[in-house]
């Protein structure tokens, strides 16, 4: 078969691909390999410009055996590292090996932040499991006949059973967020009642803190498509976090905020700011604080009952909903979180 001809069928493959021939020479390439490995690779020995010694293997094998080989080829596309599956062809009547590179590095990081997620669970169960298991030894043991002790244990197992039943509520509330992400709500609610009534429902906890909730709103209802128990989620969740973590600086304002077009999302929005003047979070956490378990104070977080789930949730929460999420901190100047809503 002519050259010009594999040249036009490795062309036509819609993924990096080269073809090898049984002198071990790239006779063919197209564009994405180019892009891949290099412009100037063709008629060169694949050994010197495949230098992974997996990839050199099976094509190598390939040739010999005239049957198919598999292998990973691990690259870097200048803003991370990229993994390619790597399928090696035998093309009969030709004497050549096609190889082809099929990018699965989505895949790999997918696996990844599956292990991750499995650890951070079995680590932030097995805390409280442990403190449970050890006191339960203990009362049973040195404290059976100590009533002051007792007493103080179990308040302390009721309290990391708390934490665990918090943990797999607010697991379960992540698993239905994420379920439902890709399905847009079509209820119209008022906005502007519901942040009333959240922040009534969080005034005792505010009290409890000193601190001041105030809401700056529009005269007119402000209302918005959306689902009302999930916004009451990530509106409960913003507001508690500012009451416990800002609370310091004695106020939290929220204020809503009605634009004809808003840059974020490109048309007419709603923005509710949730505002504190506590002690701010350091602009290093802030591109991670929506990960799932990431804390920027994790033993301050833990004290307070935290999951390191909420932010997460509320992520997702906004994401179904078309809109943006916001953060603006400088360490002791508080914090802004904004929520960015489509009417």
């Amino acid at each position: 078969m002519p050259n010009d001809l594999l040249a036009e069928i490795v062309s036509a493959v819609p993924m990096p691909a080269l073809m090898v021939d049984q002198t071990e020479r790239i006779i063919a390439t197209n564009i994405d390999a180019r892009t891949l490995l290099g412009q100037n690779i063709e008629g060169r020995h694949f050994a010197t410009i495949l230098r992974q010694p997996q990839v050199i293997d099976a094509i190598e094998q390939s040739l010999r055996s005239k049957g198919p080989a598999k292998t990973r080829h691990l690259a870097n596309d200048g803003a991370q590292d990229t993994t390619f599956e790597v399928q090696c062809r035998y093309v009969n009547g030709v004497g050549t090996v096609l190889v082809v590179f099929q990018d699965v590095t989505h895949l790999e990081q997918a696996g990844q932040m599956r292990r991750d997620f499995v650890a951070n669970v079995s680590h932030e169960l097995r805390t409280p499991l442990t403190a449970l298991m050890g006191f339960i030894e203990t009362l049973r043991g040195p404290a059976r006949d100590d009533a002051a002790a007792r007493e103080r244990f179990l308040q302390i197992m009721t309290d990391e059973a708390n934490r665990m039943n918090r943990l797999v509520g607010d697991l379960l509330s992540l698993n239905r967020v994420e379920s439902e992400e890709r399905v847009r709500p079509k209820e119209r609610l008022d906005l502007t009642g519901l942040l009333q009534s959240t922040l009534t429902s969080l005034r005792p906890l505010a009290e409890a803190a000193k601190v001041e909730l105030a809401l700056d709103a529009p005269t007119e209802p402000i209302s918005v498509t959306g689902d009302s128990d999930q916004l009451r989620q990530v509106f409960t969740n913003l507001i508690e976090n500012a009451i416990k973590y800002g609370g310091s600086g004695g106020s939290v304002d929220v204020r809503i905020q009605a634009s004809e077009r808003d840059t974020a999302i490109r048309g007419p929005a709603i923005r509710v700011q949730i505002a504190d003047k506590g002690p701010g979070i350091d602009a290093i956490h802030l591109p991670r604080l929506t990960e799932r378990f990431y804390r920027a104070d994790s033993h301050r977080s833990r004290e307070l009952g935290g999951t390191g789930l909420g932010l997460a949730i509320v992520k997702h929460i906004v994401n179904r909903h078309r809109g943006r999420l916001r953060v603006e901190s400088e360490l002791g100047k508080g914090a802004v979180f904004t929520v960015i809503l489509p009417r």
